[in-house]
C-alpha cells in the first residue's frame, strides 16, 4: 500500500522535479552575461539586450495554452493582489523613513560626521594588496544589481509555464512579495531606530534638498548630549531633558493637505520639490538608510527562492552572485559590512517563516490518498485473493475520483480560465517593464 502512494504522489507532483531541465540556468546566465556587456560593448548589449526579452517573452506566451495549472494560479490570485498591496504600502513607509533620517539631522552633520570604523572594509583594501589582479578586477566589477536579482526572480516565476517549478506561479510570487514587505518593514524600523553615519559622508548634499540644521526635534534630544562627556553623563543620571538652550522651529511646511503632518519627517525647502510623493521619489535611494541592505534583502530572497523552486548548479550561481554583491556593497561603500551580514540572514530566516504560501498542497494527490485509504481492505483482501480484475476496478476508481474533480469545468468556467491566463501573462509582463524601468538606477 505504501508503493501504491508513493506512486500515486510521484505520478502527479513530477512537475517540480521530474520537468527540470537546464534551460533556466542558461537563461538566467545568458540574461547577466548579456546585461553586463554594457561596459564592455554598449552597441552590442542595445543589439542583444531586447532580443533576449523578446524571444523569452514569446517563448513563455507560446507556452499559455498549454499550461494545466490556471485554477490553483486562480486560488492564488487574491493572496497574490493582497502581499503586492500590503508590500507597496510597506515601500511607502520605507520611503518615508529614508529620507527622514538624513534629513532630521541636517546636512552639516552629515558633511561633518566621520563614517564608523569597518573591519570589512579593512579586509577587502587588505585583499586587493595580496589578491591577483585580475581577481580584484572581478570583484570591483560591477556585474549585478537590484534590477538584475529582481528580473531573475520573475524568470523563476515564469518558468512554471514549462514546470520547471512547482505551481501556482502566482503562490511563489505572493510568498515573494508577502516576505519581501515583512523584510522592508522590518528595515525601516530597523534603521530608523538608530541613525548611522553615511560610509559617504556627501550622499546627502547630493541627494536630498534638506536644511542644514537640525531639526527641532534633535536641536532638543540630541544636540546637546552629543557630543560633551559630561553632558551625557549628567543626562543618562537625570533622565530628562536639562539643557534650556534656545530650540529654532522656523521649519518650512507646505499645504500638502492631509499629508501635512509628514512636513517635519520629510523637511522641505521652498526651492525643492512641491509636491510630497516628488521628494520621495527624487532620491534614487537614501544614505542613512543602512542597518540592514535593502539590496541584499532582495538579492538574498531570490536566491532562496530559486534554491527551494529550482534548486541545481543556478541555484549556487545566484548565491555566487549575492557573494559579489554584498562585498560590492562594502567594497564601494554603500553599506557597513554589518548591514550585510544582518540582511543575509535576515532574508534566510524569513523566507524559511513563509512556507505557508507557496508550495500549496495537491489536493488531486490528497484525494486520491484519501480514495486509497478507504478501499484498502478491499484491495488488500483483492491481493490476497490474486484477483487482478478486481485490483485494476479499485485502482481505476482512484483514477476516476481525481477526473471526476477535473471534469466539473464547464465551458463558462474555460471561457473564464483563458480570460484569467490571457490577463495574468498581460500583468505579469507590465510588472515586469516596470520592475525594470523603475528599478534600474538602484
Amino acid at each position: 500500500m505504501v508503493r501504491l502512494s508513493q506512486k500515486s504522489g510521484k505520478q502527479d507532483g513530477g512537475a517540480a522535479g521530474g520537468g527540470r531541465g537546464g534551460g533556466l540556468g542558461l537563461a538566467a546566465v545568458a540574461y547577466i552575461s548579456i546585461d553586463y556587456l554594457r561596459h564592455l560593448s554598449p552597441s552590442w548589449h542595445e543589439l542583444l539586450q531586447p532580443l533576449l526579452w523578446i524571444v523569452l517573452a514569446l517563448i513563455a506566451i507560446t507556452r499559455v495554452p498549454f499550461y494545466k495549472h490556471w485554477s490553483a494560479e486562480l486560488r492564488s490570485a487574491l493572496v497574490f493582489i493582497a502581499a503586492l498591496v500590503f508590500m507597496l504600502c510597506t515601500l511607502l513607509y520605507e520611503m518615508i523613513s529614508v529620507r527622514s533620517v538624513t534629513a532630521v539631522l541636517g546636512l552639516t552633520w552629515h558633511r561633518n560626521t566621520p563614517p564608523l570604523p569597518d573591519t570589512g572594509q579593512w579586509i577587502l583594501l587588505g585583499l586587493n594588496e595580496k589578491l591577483p589582479q585580475v581577481i580584484v578586477d572581478i570583484l570591483r566589477a560591477r556585474i549585478v544589481g537590484l534590477h538584475h536579482y529582481l528580473m531573475l526572480f520573475v524568470m523563476l516565476a515564469f518558468s512554471v509555464l514549462f514546470g520547471s517549478i512547482e505551481a501556482p506561479g502566482l503562490g511563489i510570487g505572493a510568498r515573494y512579495m508577502f516576505t519581501m514587505a515583512i523584510g522592508r518593514f522590518l528595515r525601516a524600523i530597523s534603521f530608523a531606530s538608530t541613525i548611522l553615519p553615511s560610509p559617504r559622508p556627501w550622499c546627502a548634499a547630493r541627494r536630498f534638498d534638506v536644511p542644514h540644521h537640525p531639526h527641532h526635534w534633535a536641536q532638543k534630544f540630541y544636540v546637546p548630549y552629543a557630543s560633551d562627556p559630561n553632558a551625557i553623563n549628567n543626562v543618562i543620571h537625570q533622565d530628562m531633558v536639562y539643557d534650556n538652550g534656545v530650540v529654532g522651529d522656523d521649519e518650512y511646511r507646505p499645504d500638502w493637505g492631509f499629508m501635512s503632518f509628514l512636513a517635519d519627517f520629510l523637511r522641505p525647502i521652498p526651492s525643492g520639490e512641491a509636491a510630497w510623493i516628488n521628494l520621495l521619489k527624487k532620491a534614487g535611494g537614501g544614505c542613512n538608510d543602512l542597518l540592514y541592505s535593502g539590496h541584499m534583502l532582495v538579492a538574498v530572497l531570490t536566491a532562496m527562492a530559486w534554491t527551494e523552486a529550482y534548486g541545481g548548479f543556478s541555484s549556487v550561481f545566484i548565491w555566487m552572485l549575492v557573494a559579489h554583491s554584498a562585498q560590492r556593497e562594502v567594497r564601494e561603500r554603500h553599506h557597513y559590512t554589518v548591514d550585510c551580514i544582518v540582511a543575509i540572514y535576515v532574508g534566510i530566516l524569513l523566507w524559511k517563516m513563509t512556507g505557508f504560501l507557496w508550495p500549496l498542497k495537491n489536493k488531486s494527490r490528497e484525494l486520491r490518498l484519501k480514495k486509497l485509504e478507504k478501499i484498502e481492505g478491499k484491495l488488500y483482501q483483492a491481493a490476497k485473493d490474486s484477483d487482478l480484475d478486481q485490483i485494476r476496478d479499485l485502482l481505476k476508481q482512484v483514477e476516476l475520483t481525481s477526473q471526476s474533480k477535473n471534469n466539473q469545468v464547464g465551458k463558462e468556467r474555460a471561457r473564464a480560465m483563458q480570460f484569467f491566463a490571457g490577463g495574468t501573462i498581460v500583468f505579469a509582463l507590465t510588472v515586469v517593464v516596470l520592475a525594470f524601468v523603475l528599478t534600474s538606477d538602484g
